[in-house]
């Protein structure tokens, strides 16, 4: 199983950048990881909330491969402490055959269509974060999991 993330537009800041990178790199000595940047929409300011949610979620869908199971990163998700999730990991990879793909979306959150073709919703939190940062604490958070599971020390209880 390979772990996917795809997220709208690109990180802009480079200290959230280098720290992405980092978790990226500590990840692949666990399991195949990628992320991928959909490109910010143009003229936004343009296009309705709704409007804007369509094309991101166009973007997001074609952004899938057969087969994969998607899971999006959305408030009304099921949270998760790190240890649950942990577990939650470990169960999609004994069952989710190719990709687990989480998708952060823009900044009015998804499309219909998107939320249908989504197999499950989480929350990392009942607060707002960047869609900067949020980036960062997820890529850490599987890392941590992946920790967990080997029973390795980064993670104390």
């Amino acid at each position: 199983m390979k772990i996917g993330l795809i997220v709208i537009g690109k990180t802009d800041a480079g200290y959230f950048v280098e720290a992405i990178n980092e978790y990226k790199n500590r990840l692949t000595h666990y399991i195949p990881f990628e992320m991928e940047v959909i490109p910010d929409i143009k003229n936004v300011k343009n296009l309705s909330e709704a409007q804007q949610k369509e094309k991101e979620g166009e973007l997001i869908l074609k952004a899938l491969q057969p087969g994969d199971y998607l899971v999006l990163l959305d408030e009304k998700g099921k949270e998760f402490t790190s240890m649950q999730f942990s577990t939650y990991l470990e169960k999609k990879m004994h069952t989710v055959p190719k990709r687990l793909v989480f998708v952060v979306g823009g900044p009015y959150g998804f499309s219909e269509a998107v939320y249908k073709a989504a197999s499950e919703k989480i929350s990392l939190s009942k607060m707002t974060f960047s869609h900067q940062m949020i980036r960062l604490i997820f890529i850490e958070q599987i890392y941590r999991a992946m920790t967990i599971l080997n029973n390795e020390p980064y993670h104390h209880e």
